[in-house]
């Protein structure tokens, strides 16, 4: 059964794998960089013009297509397995698909050729050519259209089961996608209205109201890439701690407050920008806190099943039940370890939010550091760990080295600490992000900006070695492992017998005070800036 489902949740995954061991190679590059290292004239023989280059082929193929690839196959399979419904329209899953891939070809090329270094943020005035950002657009679009398959089989799924209520996980996959197709119609406005006219040279651009459209996706899309990792913690990682969700309603209840909450707050990171006025600054703020509040009920809740798994496994005493757990079991422990650092980069998240600590921080080499700790492991560790049980469950095939990737998941979270650390402290020190900083350890002192720089460097090495073991291990089981298994979808059971109320099912007041509160916090800020636009600018290439 689901045959057709694990086809394209396969080659979703294989597309993501892919994009992460390509995308891999040009961070630790960034960061022995900061320890003075240019290793750039070396890489011009391959291609590699310029550590800009290289950065933003870091930051599109990490952060937005093995991210996207993996969501999109991954949330489409947990559906369609946890509701027993098949794809009512495959076709147009496979089609999502190859939009996707159409995309990514389409903005590659300009990459690769050196012509479009304006990073994953992609702020104008910096400018690329028209067909990479036409391809970002298809590539958003194609994951709309896999997302819209999603709804049409669970409509379908809901028309003949009208009193069941949805299982928590299809739930949440269905949560994620909602908010994905909300926040990217800020970029998809960026993109269409302001960004392809300018690069034809039909008008000019307004820096601020482009930023301001980016960031309207910007920060949500950190939820859409940390909620499939929500689903895992909370639907599968209690199953495979030996024991069960301790409360399935609040879970609920957390993904109901991100999808209301995770959208109208992208001003927190526009605190430096002078036309957004301090009243709409301060009300984001406000909200960005305010979204803090559901990351605490998570792990409250997750902390609570892994607890009780572990004293169902004979942990005794307060902390006795943590060793108990299935240390053992890689996929458990990478995920375990995301999680840890992920407290770290919430920690972090609320300093950036606050207006007058933001100030120190701002645009320095803290924001990657931070960035790294949530997206870079929280996000991408519990992907790896989720990878270890579904590449199983997909091919048949077992897990070809289990010690090879505890030890991988092991070297991620050290060398995570360190090269996150080191980014932080540099940060303080004033650091700038998205620079050279090898170059402005030449010209500003090798004092105390040596010691963090040196930190990022070791980290980035060991998360290099540690990335490829993954890919390795992927591709391993996928292709060479030569044991042959059935592993199930961990689904968790919830711990007690709960009624879920029916506020906690009803899509209607959830989604109507979503798009009122976007309407509240951008609305008049966006008239204002669209009565304001000044279209002048031209389009700037550093060469």
């Amino acid at each position: 059964m689901f045959a057709v489902e694990k086809k394209i949740a396969g080659w979703h995954i294989v597309l993501a794998v892919a994009a992460l061991s390509i995308g891999s190679i040009f961070g630790p590059l960034q960061a022995i960089e900061h320890m003075g290292w240019n290793l750039y004239p070396a890489l011009q023989a391959i291609g590699i013009q310029s550590y800009y280059q290289g950065l933003t082929l870091h930051g599109v193929l990490n952060a937005l297509v093995w991210t996207t690839f993996f969501i999109t196959g991954f949330l489409m399979y947990v559906m369609v397995k946890t509701l027993n419904f098949p794809l009512s329209k495959p076709g147009l899953s496979w089609a999502g698909f190859f939009i996707m891939v159409l995309g990514l070809v389409m903005a590659a090329v300009p990459l690769l050729l050196n012509q479009a270094n304006v990073l994953y943020t992609m702020y104008p005035p910096l400018q690329g050519p028209w067909y990479y950002y036409l391809g970002l657009t298809l590539f958003v679009v194609g994951s709309w259209v896999c997302g819209w398959s999603m709804f049409i089989t669970y409509f379908a799924w809901r028309k003949q089961n009208k009193d069941m209520t949805t299982p928590f996980m299809a739930f949440g996959a269905m949560i994620t996608m909602v908010l994905w197709q909300i926040c990217t119609l800020g970029i998809a406005s960026e993109i269409l209205v302001l960004i392809l006219p300018w690069t034809f040279g039909l008008i000019g651009m307004d820096a601020q109201l482009a930023r301001t459209l980016f960031w309207f996706t910007g920060h949500p899309l950190v939820y859409f890439w940390l909620l499939p990792a929500y689903v895992s913690w909370y639907g599968m990682m209690p199953k495979q701690s030996g024991g069960k969700l301790f409360s399935e309603p609040l879970a609920r209840l957390a993904f109901w407050l991100f999808l209301l909450l995770s959208t109208p707050l992208g001003f927190h990171h526009q605190y430096m920008d002078p036309g957004v006025p301090a009243a709409w600054k301060f009300l984001h703020a406000v909200l960005t806190y305010a979204v803090f509040f559901p990351s605490m009920l998570t792990a409250f809740n997750v902390i609570a099943s892994m607890e009780y798994g572990g004293r169902k496994r004979g942990g005794k005493g307060l902390f006795g039940w943590l060793l108990t757990l299935p240390w053992n079991e890689p996929s458990f422990t990478t995920q375990a370890l995301a999680m840890m650092v992920f407290a770290l980069g919430g920690v972090g998240g609320l300093i950036n939010a606050s207006y007058n600590i933001n100030l120190v921080v701002h645009n320095t080499a803290w924001v990657p550091g931070h960035l790294h700790l949530t997206v870079g492991t929280g996000v991408t560790l519990t992907f790896m760990g989720i990878l270890y049980w579904f590449v199983p469950h997909l091919t048949g095939n077992a897990l070809w080295n289990k010690k090879f990737a505890l030890v991988q998941a092991w070297l991620w979270f050290v060398g995570m600490l360190i090269f996150s650390r080191g980014m932080h402290w540099i940060g303080l020190l004033g650091a700038p992000r998205r620079t050279m900083l090898g170059v402005a350890l030449g010209n500003y002192g090798t004092g105390e900006w040596r010691v963090p720089s040196l930190m990022t460097g070791i980290g980035g090495l060991i998360l290099l070695v540690s990335v490829y073991m993954f890919v390795v291990e992927v591709a391993m089981t996928a292709w060479a492992s030569k044991e042959k298994v059935e592993v199930e979808m961990p689904i968790a059971e919830p711990m007690h017998a709960e009624t879920i109320p029916g506020w906690l099912t009803n899509w209607q007041p959830w989604l109507i005070g979503t798009i009122v509160l976007i309407l509240v916090a951008y609305g008049p800020m966006l008239i204002q800036l669209i009565s304001q636009a000044q279209l002048t600018s031209p389009g700037f290439k550093p060469w």
